[in-house]
């Protein structure tokens, strides 16, 4: 198959416009999802692109009382200084994330843990996931996890996404999904409760997408600045790249 990029990543927005500087995703199903609403460049932009670009964005946004912008970089281009210096003075938080894939016959054995059952969500199960993802996305608000449950229901009825829960010891403590295309199988949402953390759920997790989807390239997508990027690199994950991201919260 091609080379995994960026592009092959899942996202619940579509393209409502584009020209040769970026592709403009809108969800309106879900308008407080940032992931799902934001712009996507195609090349980098200069200071006065960006910038006519972002009042863009925020007056479409302010129309669906959307109180964010959000904006992708091309993949594997660092921001300019000039623009990194636009960014900081107009106060946008800016990061990044890195791409990463294994050949699932990689990833490393696990010892049985008698503790941990990892299943996929079933009817039986739905209510138990269900209920668990409400408890995660909570952080990011009632709203939000209300309508993200919503989601959750749906997807359950894709045969494009697999649902996974994770037990310990009988109990719901963590959660995944896998986005399914022809040849990749993209690891989304990967969660596990904090007080369960450090028990090897989390490989456990990975371990069953592996033998579910032996014939898959299995990718995902983590936080540049975040910790469990050095587990998956542990884990044999290769490194593909990464995209910068430039993010503004407005609170009038």
């Amino acid at each position: 198959m091609d080379k995994i990029t960026f592009s092959n990543i899942h996202s619940y927005g579509k393209v409502i416009d584009e020209n040769t500087l970026y592709k403009h995703i809108h969800f309106p199903e879900m308008l407080i999802m940032y992931d799902s609403n934001y712009i996507d460049f195609k090349q980098m932009p200069t200071v006065q692109e960006f910038e006519e670009t972002a009042l863009f964005l925020r007056s479409y946004h302010q129309k669906y009382g959307q109180n964010h912008v959000k904006f992708y970089l091309p993949e594997n281009e660092k921001p300019t200084d000039e623009l990194l210096h636009y960014f900081q003075a107009d106060q946008y938080e800016i990061g990044f994330y890195e791409l990463y894939s294994i050949q699932p016959d990689q990833f490393p054995s696990l010892a049985v843990n008698s503790d941990i059952s990892i299943q996929a969500v079933s009817n039986q199960s739905l209510t138990e996931y269900l209920q668990l993802q409400f408890e995660i996305d909570s952080q990011f608000g009632l709203e939000f996890a209300t309508q993200k449950s919503m989601l959750h229901k749906q997807n359950f009825a894709n045969n494009n996404v697999l649902q996974i829960i994770a037990y310990y010891k009988e109990k719901p403590v963590g959660t995944v999904d896998v986005f399914l295309s022809k040849d990749i199988a993209e690891i989304d949402s990967f969660t596990v409760l904090d007080s369960f953390q450090k028990k090897g759920i989390g490989s456990h997790m990975q371990k069953f997408i592996m033998e579910r989807f032996p014939q898959h390239t299995i990718c995902l997508v983590a936080d540049g600045e975040d910790t469990p990027r050095e587990m998956y690199k542990k884990q044999n994950y290769q490194y593909i790249g990464y995209k910068y991201e430039a993010f503004k919260l407005f609170f009038d």
